[in-house]
């Protein structure tokens, strides 16, 4: 049944010469954020980030991951402001850490619901709210665990070309870790993970769907190189990748304009999962007396499934107001 309805939305739409902008094409959560250093949140005090996304395809992956004859014409852009507070208050043996991000301002959807657009209109986005962060430093091992809530302030309208936001709540549990291979700590392996469940959005033609849960991985091994003897200029390279996957199936309805402008109503959970898989690299330049670091990756995505195929770019820089301010130290 599931895969006659997906067929359906495809010959529909194919007819009227759109794309089946009726399904999530992404999860609410966007992959390339982590990569390296993955668990290692920043020295207790005050954290700004800088982060920049870019995520540019014009290939639609069907059920089987072949692309399919209609190409979107995607150039989404995300700019992404981090506020992180670490304290210095312990709960569970690590320490209390709060994040928000705002503003985040964008081009287009964060869910890709509409895979056409000018890309000239730009807004104010969803904002990403984590009251909770707990974090450890091991003896080879940095580790944290948050949760998140997705509150949806970027503009929707059911069925809008010019959507900013996803148009629903989502929460986000997530954890990172960055384990040390070398007693120096200058090479790692790193893992994020968030699982997000989503809250109900309106669609069209009084339509209410819940898009189904999904689970993203971002990986990367790294290698840290000295660029000057007294180590206050490092350079880390090293490779990166993600995974992002619709894990249940949605809830409610969706609605489906044919090409003589007649509609029909659809169950949501008829619609196909969605998945995502990239492989890159990831440049850090960081210079660790001054509490800074600057950031690029780079993410081709090789293979999906009832979602598009692109590439992912992301680049910024963080600095941190550390409190206390560590002691100077003679030379």
């Amino acid at each position: 049944m599931g895969i006659r309805i997906w067929l359906l939305v495809i010959l529909w739409a194919a007819m009227a010469g759109a794309l089946p902008l009726a399904a999530q094409q992404k999860g609410q959560y966007v992959p390339g954020q982590f990569g390296l250093n993955a668990g290692i949140l920043p020295s207790p005090g005050f954290t700004y980030q800088n982060m920049e996304i870019n995520y540019d395809t014009s290939t639609l992956n069907d059920t089987k991951g072949n692309a399919l004859p209609a190409k979107p014409n995607l150039n989404l852009w995300v700019v992404e402001n981090w506020l992180i507070y670490v304290t210095n208050a312990k709960f569970l043996g690590g320490k209390l850490a709060f994040v928000i991000i705002v503003p985040t301002i964008a081009n287009g959807s964060l869910t890709l619901e509409q895979v056409n657009f000018s890309g000239t209109t730009w807004g104010l986005a969803d904002t990403w709210v984590q009251p909770f962060t707990v974090s450890w430093q091991l003896k080879r091992a940095n580790i944290f665990v948050g949760d998140a809530i997705v509150t949806p302030t970027g503009r929707y309208s059911p069925g809008a070309l010019n959507n900013i936001g996803s148009g629903y709540f989502g929460n986000h549990v997530i954890m990172g870790t960055t384990v040390y291979l070398t007693k120096n700590k200058g090479t790692s392996a790193n893992i994020f993970t968030d699982w997000e469940v989503h809250g109900q959005k309106q669609g069209t033609n009084g339509t209410y769907k819940t898009p189904g849960q999904a689970f993203t991985d971002e990986w990367g091994v790294g290698q840290i190189l000295p660029l000057s003897k007294n180590l206050s200029k490092l350079l880390q390279i090293g490779a990166i990748g993600y995974d992002q996957w619709q894990i249940t199936e949605n809830g409610g309805t969706f609605a489906l304009t044919g090409p003589l402008g007649n509609t029909i109503i659809l169950p949501a959970n008829t619609l196909p999962y969605y998945s995502v898989h990239a492989v890159g690299g990831q440049v850090n330049f960081i210079m660790p007396a001054k509490n800074l670091a600057l950031f690029f990756k780079y993410e081709h995505e090789y293979s999906s499934y009832s979602h598009t195929l692109g590439n992912t770019i992301v680049f910024g820089g963080s600095w941190t107001l550390r409190i206390p301010k560590p002691a100077a130290t003679g030379n």
